[in-house]
Formats: structure tokens, C-alpha cells, sequence
């Protein structure tokens, strides 16, 4: 169903127009802010770093900062371009550019977003299908695996060399996006094999990002994954599997531990769709959606007031667990 806010859209330039555009005004930003969304995953973060590197070496002051947590997952730590990260208070208000990566609306970025109000120009760079095109200019690749995967091409067409400290960045959004490369399309084993040949270590760098947990996350683990429901006749009989993920399971685990639930939850045979509702400190809960095969769960997100991809999506629901599945459930069909 068409909204109005999509209906009221402007026709959309061509991608490759977009980034031609976009590259000049990178070029010649006297200052630039890269904003990456609130519970920053590795697209965003290697997205923000690679291109804060990038006008870093052209000479261009750049701040690479994220709304929520306050600090950096550690998972991520050993990224390059790290020392380009400033905590959300000291982002600056007023800035030539303002570019954000992985974030498919203005909520995506949390207290940060007041400061596209002052930046002179706002650049959306992203690959969400659900993207609300919020910036002056933007350029959106939904057909690509990871925003990464994006400015690999804007690189490309600006003439930028990829080298190592870069792809080490790119690799860790596309490798996660991808889920370790479960979700591709062609042209991504290419990308992959690109950036590997430039000297990174791959499966360091993925280890890293996707297969390493405290001790505490085993106990965490046993506990939700023990509050696992599956409704075999939701989905229009293909299965819906959810978990649920309450703040006294969380106790000292930071919220990267906690995404990482979806991924377990979501290998249930007998479920096309899988959920982990997450228990927030306010009350509300954040719910992640994954799929297999034919269920569109950006489409059930955005119908909820949330977003994302095809086969993995989520948003934030205000009413008590059980109310949550309900609905749930019934949006799928």
C-alpha cells in the first residue's frame, strides 16, 4: 500500500547521477559531520570511518559520531579511523556537510538529528529500500548488500585508492550485512574478493565482529532463548519463531550481545519469520524481524512504524509483550 509520504515523493534521479553529483560536493566541503545510526552495527560504523578516513587524507575536518550508546561495541574497536569518533555532545552544530550512512530515516540517528537543522548540506548515503530520502541530496542503492558496498562504487567514481585501512572498513559492513555472505547477490564475492586481495585479514575481522561474545552471553542466552515460542499458522502457515529478551536478562551485557539473539532464533526450520523482542530501560521494545525465503519483513516493519531490508528488518512497539505477538502475527497474515 502506498502512503502518502511515499506518494508525495519527488521523482527519483538515476544512482549513478546521485553519486556524480555527490562526489564534488564531498570534494569541497570545508567541513564535514558523518552521523551513523543509534545502535551502530558494522555497516554504519565502517561506512562512517571509510569515508571520515577518505576527508581525513584530503585535508577536510571531519567528526564521525553516533546518538546512542555512549560508547563504541567493542567488537568494533579495532576498525581503522576510530580516533575520528567525538561523543554525541560534542558533534558540531553548525557544519558545511552533513552526511549519514546506514540510516534509512531521521529517527534512525536519536539525539543527533537536530543537527541536520544547522548543516548547510545534508548527504543521505544508505541502502535501505525503506529510506525516506530526508537529505538535499541522497544517494540510495537498494539493490546493494551493505552501505559499504555503496561507497565502494562512490570511492570508485571519485578516484579514491582503496587500500587497506579502507577495506578493512567496507569489508566488516559487508560481511556483516551479508551475514557472512548468506545473503548476496552478484557482484558480491567480487567486492569480497577486492577487498580481501588488498591484505585484510577476513576471517579475523569477522571472528571479531560476528563470533565473539563475553561468558556472560551464554547464561543471557539460555534464559531467552527458554521464552522461545513458535506459532506454526502465522505467516499464512510458514511460521512465525519469536524470543523475548527482558532487561533482567540483560544485566551487565551491552546491546550488541543482545542483536546477536536473531541470529540463533532465526535457523528455526520450522519458521519462515523469526522475532526477538528487546526490552527497553523506558519501557517500549525494540523488536528485530528476520526471514528465509518469501516473507517481506521491511514491509511488515514499515507497517509498523519501523523498517529495513527484505529479509531482515525491525521497530519499536509501545504495549506489553504478549500484545506485541498479537499484532504481530496478525500483520503478517
Amino acid at each position: 500500500m502506498t502512503t502518502a509520504s511515499e506518494a508525495d515523493l519527488p521523482e527519483l534521479d538515476s544512482l549513478e547521477a546521485c553519486m556524480q553529483r555527490a562526489v564534488p560536493v564531498l570534494e569541497n566541503a570545508t567541513s564535514v559531520t558523518v552521523l551513523c545510526h543509534v545502535q551502530p552495527d558494522a555497516d554504519t560504523i565502517g561506512s562512517g570511518l571509510a569515508l571520515g578516513l577518505v576527508l581525513e587524507r584530503k585535508g577536510i575536518p571531519v567528526q564521525v559520531a553516533f546518538g546512542f550508546p555512549d560508547e563504541l561495541p567493542i567488537s568494533m574497536r579495532e576498525l581503522p579511523g576510530t580516533h575520528l569518533l567525538v561523543s554525541a555532545d560534542q558533534v558540531r552544530r553548525d557544519v558545511d556537510l552533513l552526511v549519514t550512512v546506514d540510516c534509512g530515516s531521521v529517527g534512525r540517528l536519536g539525539r543527533l538529528s537536530d543537527r541536520l537543522e544547522s548543516a548547510h548540506q545534508v548527504l543521505v548515503i544508505d541502502h535501505h529500500r525503506s529510506n525516506t530520502r530526508f537529505g538535499s541530496m541522497n544517494v540510495v542503492d537498494e539493490s546493494a548488500e551493505s552501505t559499504t558496498a555503496v561507497l565502494a562504487t562512490l570511492f570508485d567514481m571519485w578516484d579514491v585508492d582503496i587500500d587497506d585501512d579502507l577495506a578493512h572498513c567496507l569489508f566488516a559492513g559487508l560481511v556483516t550485512d551479508t551475514g557472512s555472505f548468506r545473503w548476496v547477490r552478484p557482484g558480491t564475492h567480487t567486492l569480497a574478493e577486492r577487498l580481501l586481495a588488498t591484505g585484510i585479514d577476513g576471517s579475523r575481522i569477522a571472528r571479531r565482529l560476528l563470533d565473539t561474545h563475553p561468558f556472560g552471553w551464554l547464561p543471557m542466552l539460555s534464559s531467552v532463548l527458554g521464552s522461545a515460542r513458535l506459532e506454526p499458522a502465522a505467516a499464512g502457515g510458514r511460521g512465525l519463531v519469536y524470543a523475548v529478551v527482558r532487561r533482567e536478562d540483560v544485566g551487565d551485557l551491552r546491546s550488541e550481545e543482545i542483536e546477536s539473539v536473531i541470529d540463533i532464533v532465526r535457523t528455526t526450520v520450522e519458521a519462515e519469520v523469526a522475532a526477538v523482542l528487546k526490552e527497553a530501560a523506558d519501557g517500549s521494545w525494540s523488536v528485530s524481524l528476520r526471514s528465509k525465503n518469501d516473507v517481506d519483513v521491511a514491509d511488515v516493519a514499515r507497517r509498523l512504524g519501523g523498517g529495513g531490508h527484505r529479509f531482515a528488518a525491525g521497530y519499536t512497539a509501545y504495549a506489553g509483550s504478549d500484545d506485541i505477538i498479537a499484532t504481530l502475527v496478525e500483520t503478517l497474515g
